[in-house]
């Protein structure tokens, strides 16, 4: 398959899988209207260390099967072997959620003392291990459409689950007046119903099968990933809990929106993400080295564009769905945004490294990254708060992003265009702080981000087969307007 065939079946899985997470982000944003005027800053920072904390144990007790599923499915000799690791991979999913799940019920008072402080949102906490189970079970069954290739039926279970979720937070919020509880209980209530519509639906996939010579495999080929998504969470949600701690829920709070904000950009990355490992295995070695370098060259193009958008817009969104008392979180979106952009190019690069089968020491180059960003962490948000936070954030990432494509080059040498690649990001940087600057306003702000193509042009970017595919197109949208 050519390279822009290649391209193309990701950017369709992309644009199909990206469906239910552009709904799902454009909801999100939406809702702030919403939590902005029933919610006070402490409420939404209350709600927002929960998240971080049930995000980080998602991600641990999935570190060790999620992987694994994609890796195995595909690997599998025939349908009957795909069948086992479906199996196997559910039922291991079911009993780790569960334990979490009693686990969280349990310890719920200790817990929320831990974030923060006392006792006072110990019903949230309950409330939040109820949304992990359903979260955590969810994510297995969806992921079968994603092994299938069937993006579509993805989205659609996607969509229905965002659908349920907004009419179950408006209830609780709005109409039974529940304030933070009523979030978390709402968020999770969309995710609860459409798992078990799942559960029905592949009921005979799902039978009691526990396969444990196969469930080892997994396990041991899994594993080696389980410190470095430590790493990745200590890195995604330290700034978090040490807000909190620091300078409280207030400040978690205003961060928390600017955090909603930029996760416009994860838009781009979740929809690339979900369709990149399945696509990224399935390419034979000679063809992937070359496929990669572009991958990485148009990532960083478009989430750069998407991050200098959200960091000059920012003020006016925040205006637009918030209230007064939340207007100053703004002032941490481009610093998020940019490092959401070297987040993208690190998923490129870091698959290389597990199709080497050389993962064996990522942990430590995200733990480095990890410990750097905590001295960050706490050099910074005593005297900075939430922009100290957000700082961190993004020369953590950039840290572990030059280990491990240093790693990543000696098992697994890709081409990468490095010069297009710093062109990009530099360039929608360099836009982002004129516009900061001078103070462009929302005009200076749109006009900006419109001439990003065209700076990229000025500088060197495109390549001719670009340029011409580029030319082409304006000239049919030419005569088309005629």
């Amino acid at each position: 398959m050519s390279l822009a065939a290649q391209i193309q079946r990701l950017g369709k899985h992309s644009l199909i899988y990206g469906l239910g997470g552009l709904i799902q982000r454009i909801v999100a944003v939406l809702l702030l209207p919403l939590y902005t005027r029933y919610l006070s800053p402490s409420d939404y920072g209350a709600i927002e260390a929960l998240v971080a904390l049930t995000a980080v144990i998602f991600a641990l007790l999935r570190a060790g099967i999620q992987s694994s599923f994609f890796r195995f499915y595909f690997n599998a000799a025939d349908d009957r072997e795909r069948l086992t690791v479906v199996r196997t991979s559910f039922w291991f999913t079911m009993g780790t959620a569960t334990l979490a799940l009693v686990g969280g019920e349990i310890f719920a008072g200790p817990i929320a003392h831990g974030l923060y402080g006392s006792g006072e949102h110990t019903d949230l906490v309950r409330a939040a291990f109820v949304g992990l189970w359903a979260s955590m079970n969810y994510d297995q069954l969806t992921a079968l459409f994603r092994v299938e290739e069937r993006s579509v039926s993805y989205a659609l279970a996607s969509l229905t689950n965002v659908l349920l979720t907004v009419g179950a937070t408006i209830l609780f919020v709005v109409v039974l007046d529940q304030g933070p509880r009523g979030v978390i209980v709402g968020n999770f209530s969309g995710t609860l119903a459409v798992y078990v519509v799942l559960l029905a639906y592949r009921r005979a996939q799902l039978g009691l099968e526990f396969d444990r010579d196969v469930f080892r495999k997994m396990t041991a080929w899994g594993m080696p990933f389980i410190p470095s998504v430590i790493a990745l969470n200590v890195i995604d949600f330290a700034d978090r809990f040490l807000l909190v701690r620091i300078k409280g829920q207030h400040e978690l709070g205003l961060y928390a929106i600017g955090m909603r904000i930029s996760a416009a950009l994860l838009f781009v990355l979740a929809a690339f993400r979900t369709a990149w490992p399945a696509f990224a295995y399935s390419i034979p070695e000679q063809e992937a080295k070359r496929t990669y370098g572009f991958i990485l060259t148009y990532v960083t193009f478009f989430s750069s564009w998407a991050a200098l958008a959200l960091g000059l817009g920012a003020p006016w969104i925040v205006r637009l769905l918030t209230t007064p008392d939340f207007y100053s979180g703004s002032e941490v979106v481009p610093l998020l945004a940019f490092a959401f952009v070297v987040f993208g190019a690190y998923v490129v690069v870091v698959t290389s490294i597990g199709r080497a089968g050389r993962r064996g020491s990522n942990w430590m180059v995200t733990g480095a990254a990890a410990l750097f960003g905590i001295a960050l962490n706490f050099a910074l948000i005593p005297p900075f708060g939430k922009m100290g936070a957000a700082a961190s954030m993004l020369l953590a990432y950039f840290a572990m992003f030059v280990g491990i494509t240093w790693k990543a080059q000696r098992v697994f040498p890709v081409q990468y265009q490095w010069r297009r690649v710093a062109t990009a990001a530099g360039t929608a940087a360099a836009l982002t702080i004129t516009g900061k600057v001078i103070h462009a306003g929302l005009p200076g702000a749109i006009v900006l981000t419109a001439v990003y193509p065209l700076a990229l042009g000025l500088v060197g970017f495109y390549l001719p087969q670009e340029r011409a595919r580029i030319g082409a197109f304006g000239r049919r949208f030419m005569l088309g307007r005629v």
